[in-house]
């Protein structure tokens, strides 16, 4: 996807003079949204080589569980019926929150269990020593063996299997935006039809996060006590966490298949350049 931020186009057009007879031999502009489009427009960009095809970052699609995920659920050993906090892509510091949050919210839900997904897996080691000191047991995704039923939490030490793992989430907070800046995507969870939560620094998803609020399809909490307050009413309240999820799906319904219409432009530049 061509985004481009405000920034960005701010920094091109000090040098306009250089780039904008480089920007206007460009053939094909696939940009997320009309707005980037405009701003590449103004950089000198033919406007009708310009196609607004949404972004592809946010183009993921919600496949039923396979058998292959069923096993892996099934090899850790936990009651996917229980109630799930997930903390998605956390970074340091936001463990210890969530752990807190957990253990506060155990005296009202005492069958509710927590999975920690680190950002960085090599921070295992780390996440679990903050665990032990609150006396909860857990168990690592990459030892997990019938382990579910005896244990605390989980910890997601392997890569690539995110996605999977949000299936089981009764409600998911979203890494790198309570005590990092920047944020993670949160549209995995949201594909898996969860509702989710995520602090004030969301930096690097500004436009979703913004559309997200507006149209009732995520919380921004701005610090642990909010994330407690919150968790609990959610937990509390199956309605809320379908209204949360479903309109939170609305807002990247249209994003849905920017690769294919990307892919489709290419193919026809391809061809008119063959012949």
């Amino acid at each position: 996807n061509a985004r481009l931020s405000p920034r960005s186009e701010r920094r091109f057009r000090r040098f306009k003079v250089f780039v904008g007879p480089i920007f206007r031999r460009l053939d094909l502009v696939c940009v997320p949204s009309s707005e980037d489009g405009e701003r590449w427009k103004n950089l000198g960009v033919t406007p009708s080589r310009i196609h607004p095809v949404g972004n592809i970052k946010y183009d993921v699609s919600n496949q039923p569980r396979s058998s292959a995920e069923l096993q892996r659920f099934m090899e850790t050993g936990i009651d996917t019926t229980r109630p799930i906090l997930f903390g998605g892509s956390t970074h340091r510091g936001e463990e210890k929150i969530l752990t807190d949050v957990f253990c506060a919210l155990r005296s009202e839900f005492p069958n509710l269990f927590l999975v920690l997904a680190p950002r960085h897996a090599e921070r295992a080691r780390e996440v679990e020593s903050e665990l032990r000191s609150r006396s909860l047991r857990s168990v690592r995704r990459s030892v997990a063996d019938q382990a579910g039923q005896s244990s605390d939490c989980l910890l997601i030490d392997t890569t690539g299997e995110l996605p999977s793992w949000y299936k089981v989430a009764t409600v998911v907070f979203i890494g790198k935006s309570l005590t990092a800046h920047g944020g993670q995507n949160p549209v995995e969870a949201i594909s898996a039809g969860k509702p989710v939560l995520f602090g004030p620094h969301m930096e690097n998803f500004a436009d979703l996060v913004k559309q997200l609020i507006a149209e009732g399809g995520a919380l921004c909490i701005q610090n642990s006590q909010e994330l407690m307050e919150q968790s609990r009413r959610l937990l509390r309240d199956p309605a809320e966490r379908e209204k949360l999820a479903v309109n939170a799906l609305r807002v990247i319904q249209p994003h849905r298949e920017a690769a294919v219409r990307t892919a489709t432009l290419i193919e026809k530049i391809s061809a008119r350049r063959s012949l």
